[in-house]
């Protein structure tokens, strides 16, 4: 490797061995926490319970074998990049960087979108909201982050616990409540297909696989970061594959118990269902503590995305399809530029007020990385039999082939739901496809994802040495 490239990658380092399994698990849990408390819920008012249920199960299903797709190539593709990295691998520059771009566009909109929903709960519990609640978020959790990652995993750990304390107490509490007859309280509409069961139709259960998708969205997350963990090829899937197991378990709670204590109809209407429902229930003292650590919730995915995506922009800057200075590092290994400068861009999204568009807008951006990072996993089976691969996923290309299916058909809820949404987000990804093909495409550091790693790994053995 030349003298310039390995000046280039020196300036261009992450902090190694800072987080095990545990804390990436933690990660996992910490980037979808938020969807528990709110959101999810608008899908029974879509699809009633029963057809929120067929959603929930089916999105279940594709972020589970999506998970442990993810698992096999996180441990032997190790990279910041995620499935940026996975994709480049196994499809060339142009299929890492359209992944790279939407699992960008997600990461990039969700904080908006959960910044909107900050405001709303600070609103809520103090009586004040605003842009400037946000800039304070935004400038707060940013801040944290350029303290440094072991400083920013061990804060988001704390959070989230509060917010997973909140969530297992409120399914202890609406347990000795629940009647079954209250997940059946929505009356029955002339929908196409509608029956007791499906009050709204199948149309409702295809409307309602967006805010199924909020219970688990964002945990694909966890091999973002590979690079930081103690040992990757054994962290990263033991991490992910934690998180998803105790995201389903959280996700059965609250879609069963809050709609099973309070009834379905009033919890497909409410902005805070563990809230109203441990109310209506007569735990109005619970029901504060809870609204209070539903905020932590938030904070925790809000703290945790930024996370996310400043590794991301960090691993497409150092490899040259964003603008190389967004990967520069400091003298903690904090990817400063790759923190800020999306933080902006999302402060300024957020000042539209609508997080509903935004939630949905990422939710656009994830269906689309899904299909592509299920398509890589078979892909690699296929091209590359022979790569090591210290995690195998089990059931290999079928388990991929399902998530690959399943995002396909995630991906045409979202139109169901809010078309302009879809068409927002399809503008974006013609904007970031212009610049790769007219600018970045030209300007990559290393013509392919073996040569780039070959670079990093040289890069590391030689500053190990020095």
């Amino acid at each position: 490797m030349s003298n310039d490239h390995q000046a280039y990658l020196a300036k261009r380092q992450l902090k190694r061995g800072t987080a095990g399994w545990i804390l990436l698990a933690g990660l996992g849990v910490s980037y979808v926490i938020s969807g528990d408390f709110a959101g999810w819920n608008f899908g029974i008012a879509q699809a009633g319970w029963a057809g929120f249920a067929i959603a929930a199960v089916l999105m279940g299903l594709m972020y589970l074998t999506l998970v442990l797709s993810l698992a096999e190539m996180s441990a032997a593709i190790p990279a910041a990049g995620g499935g940026y990295s996975f994709a480049r691998q196994a499809m060339g520059p142009t299929g890492g960087f359209l992944t790279g771009l939407a699992v960008l566009i997600e990461y990039a909109l969700a904080p908006a979108a959960i910044v909107i929903f900050i405001g709303s709960a600070v609103e809520a519990l103090l009586g004040f909201n605003g842009p400037w609640v946000y800039a304070i978020f935004y400038l707060v959790f940013v801040g944290i982050h350029l303290a440094g990652v072991g400083e920013a995993l061990k804060v988001m750990m704390v959070i989230s616990g509060l917010a997973v304390f909140a969530i297992v107490a409120t399914g202890v509490a609406l347990v000795m409540h629940f009647d079954i007859n209250n997940l059946f309280d929505i009356a029955m509409t002339d929908a196409n297909g509608a029956s007791e069961l499906l009050p709204l139709g199948w149309y409702g259960v295809w409307a309602a696989l967006p805010f199924a998708m909020w219970l688990f969205l964002a945990v694909e997350g966890v091999p973002l970061a590979a690079e930081e963990a103690k040992d990757p090829g054994k962290d990263v899937p033991k991490g992910i594959i934690g998180a998803m197991v105790f995201l389903l378990f959280t996700a059965l709670m609250v879609v069963v118990l809050v709609p099973g204590a309070a009834g379905a109809q009033a919890m497909g209407e409410s902005a805070v269902p563990l809230v109203d429902a441990l109310n209506a229930t007569g735990s109005a003292s619970l029901a504060t503590l809870v609204n209070v650590l539903g905020l932590a919730g938030l904070v925790a995915s809000f703290f945790s995305i930024i996370y996310g995506y400043s590794r991301l922009v960090f691993a497409l800057s150092r490899a040259g399809y964003l603008p190389k200075s967004l990967s520069l590092t400091t003298e903690r290994k904090v990817p400063a530029r790759a923190l800020i400068v999306p933080g902006i861009f999302g402060f300024i999204a957020s000042l539209s007020g609508e997080g509903d568009l935004m939630l949905a807008m990422a939710v656009v951006g994830a269906t689309v990385s899904y299909a592509l990072m299920a398509l890589s996993h078979i892909l690699l089976r296929i091209k590359q039999p022979d790569l090591p691969r210290p995690y195998k996923t089990p059931g290999g290309v079928v388990t991929s082939g399902i998530a690959l299916v399943l995002s396909l058909i995630a991906l045409t809820g979202v139109y169901a739901f809010d078309p302009r949404a879809f068409f927002f987000t399809m503008g974006l990804f013609v904007i970031g496809a212009a610049y790769y093909f007219g600018y970045s495409r030209k300007h990559l550091v290393a013509k392919s994802a073996d040569e780039e790693f070959a670079m990093l790994a040289e890069a590391e053995s030689g500053l190990a040495a020095a």
